[in-house]
């Protein structure tokens, strides 16, 4: 395992962090979980109040079935924003109590997806109050945000200056957010890549087109090495449901030469290769329809995420990732701002994205074809 410093904050966490909202199918599992994951070096524990029973979970695996103390491993848990600072405050020590700990090592904010959620931060009166207070107590030692909201927003949210750590959104087939880590990295904040084998891509099961094009590596492990060559990023989240999700990730962070000295771990020419490799395909397959992702398009009169729609359209037409993209796409409409926008068959043809696409793509036609591809049963998040 390699270690990194996590910004400001100083800690030195481990560049696989273990996120718990996989692993609730029962508190022994949990357990077994985490054992393992710290066995294997983890030292850095993700949980949210969101996230079941996790929290609980958690406490009772640190209290009597994980050998391991308070000192060697640090923990983050997740709230989400609000105008009403005792709120905040009475989450705060409710998961004090279910951690069953005296304090957190991070707190996050869950979720500073709207312009009215970074209001409720940085206004005097609201849940930052109760977060200050709590820190200035020792009850919370760093402030972070994770964030599912737009760049522009996450790049206000990093320019307030009140965090310490940010939890992005970034991988290899989404790097809307490269600004985002630009920024955070010159800000001197931790930066923690959430879901990059669920949301990156379901690369636990990858189609045989997308295993195909990244011979002799995995789409799982491509991906991991891409973000963990980037310097700039401290740690990747694997949310394990199980002790053997943790094997094929954790082989990615093997040390060389059994050091646990992290070192600048740039891409290998073969790597560099296969990167290439996908992206000849991408504009092979798609040809005139391919969406370069600029974000001009926006905004719709009908509120569609156009963009979005479109790279999961890019996704399943040139490497088969209909899996996911029938995954991601479903959750329009039914996931609130956690997932904002309406589905692709909304478009009223209206024409006014169409003089802003530099590809000058047929935009109604594509969205139309989206929608035929990928819609379907709406899916439940994960916690539910």
């Amino acid at each position: 395992m390699r270690y990194r410093r996590f910004g400001k904050t100083n800690l030195q966490l481990s560049v696989f962090s273990l996120g718990t909202m996989r692993c609730l199918a029962s508190q022994k599992t949990f357990a077994q979980t985490l054992r393992q994951a710290i066995a294997l070096g983890i030292n850095h524990i993700e949980t949210a109040k969101g996230y079941g029973k996790s929290q609980c979970y958690l406490g009772e695996a640190l209290k009597s079935e994980v050998p391991v103390s308070r000192g060697q491993i640090y923990i983050t848990t997740k709230l989400t924003p609000t105008n009403d600072a005792g709120q905040m405050y009475e989450w705060i020590e409710q998961s004090l109590l279910d951690i069953q700990l005296d304090y957190i090592d991070c707190l996050a904010i869950h979720g500073i997806n709207t312009w009215e959620h970074l209001s409720w931060v940085t206004r005097e009166d609201g849940c930052l109050q109760a977060i200050q207070e709590a820190m200035k107590a020792g009850k919370i030692k760093h402030l972070g945000f994770s964030t599912h909201g737009s760049l522009e927003l996450i790049l206000a949210a990093i320019n307030t200056d009140l965090f310490e750590f940010v939890n992005l959104h970034y991988y290899y087939f989404f790097q809307r957010h490269k600004s985002a880590i630009a920024l955070a990295h010159q800000k001197d904040l931790g930066i923690f890549i959430i879901s990059p084998a669920d949301k990156g891509g379901l690369l636990y099961t990858p189609p045989a087109t997308l295993q195909k094009l990244c011979q002799p590596f995995s789409p799982l492990e491509l991906n991991y090495r891409f973000l963990l060559s980037d310097r700039r990023i401290t740690t990747l989240s694997i949310g394990a449901a199980n002790p053997e999700e943790l094997i094929e990730p954790l082989q990615v962070s093997d040390c060389p030469e059994g050091s646990i000295t992290d070192r600048n771990y740039p891409l290998t020419p073969e790597e560099v290769e296969v990167l290439e490799r996908l992206n000849i395909h991408l504009s092979e397959t798609l040809v005139t329809d391919l969406c370069s992702q600029c974000y001009r398009c926006l905004p719709c009169p009908e509120n569609i995420n156009i963009p979005e729609v479109l790279r999961l359209r890019n996704l399943a037409v040139s490497y088969d990732m209909t899996e996911f993209g029938q995954y991601r796409y479903r959750m329009f409409e039914n996931a609130g701002h956690w997932f904002p926008g309406n589905k692709a068959n909304r478009c009223t043809e209206c024409g006014d994205c169409l003089p802003r696409c530099p590809e000058k793509l047929d935009i109604p036609r594509l969205l139309s074809d989206t929608h035929q591809r990928l819609n379907g049963t709406p899916r439940r998040r994960l916690w539910e």
